[in-house]
């Protein structure tokens, strides 16, 4: 006589809420714009130089992307020269700042989180995954962490078969 067997996924029926906290980074291009490229010698800032290179600038190519702006050059940059490239390109991008491209990163999420709707998650035992493809600013989680608290039941931290838990409410 043949046993049947049932195959149960303990993981589903566990009632674990899975939050991939990479479904929340911004899909678009990252162009980092180096004001050393603006500058007379890579040095000296010119201010009618520097005009010319900006209105050169195609705005197209800037299209939907998230831009940072940084200075490699040892250079003193007055800050109106960041003010004339965001308003050139600022009808174009999607978002623009200073700083590197992790800088950029951390602002995107902060801005991904703030505006995330939570509300799926109320009373819910809650597991954030712990390994993603993506790059995930460190930032984000704490930002997570403080969005989640107040609203789950519990928090825990990895994958389903090997979790740290973090609270319980």
């Amino acid at each position: 006589m043949q046993e049947e067997f049932e195959i149960k996924n303990k993981i589903a029926a566990s009632g674990l809420v899975n939050f991939d906290l990479s479904q929340l980074v911004p899909k678009g291009t990252r162009i980092g714009i180096d004001l050393k490229d603006f500058l007379f010698q890579g040095l000296i800032l010119k201010e009618k130089d520097f005009r010319e290179k900006i209105t050169l600038l195609n705005s197209e190519d800037y299209k939907d992307a998230f831009l940072y702006i940084y200075n490699s050059a040892d250079a003193i940059v007055p800050l109106w020269a960041y003010f004339l490239i965001t308003a050139k390109l600022t009808e174009k991008a999607k978002k623009i700042v200073f700083g590197n491209r992790e800088d950029l990163e951390v602002l995107l999420m902060h801005q991904a989180i703030q505006t995330y709707d939570f509300t799926d998650l109320i009373n819910q035992r809650v597991l954030v995954k712990g390994c993603s493809d993506q790059s995930i600013p460190e930032n984000a989680y704490i930002e997570l962490v403080e969005q989640l608290k107040p609203i789950v039941k519990s928090l825990m931290f990895g994958e389903a078969c090997s979790n740290v838990p973090i609270f319980k409410n």
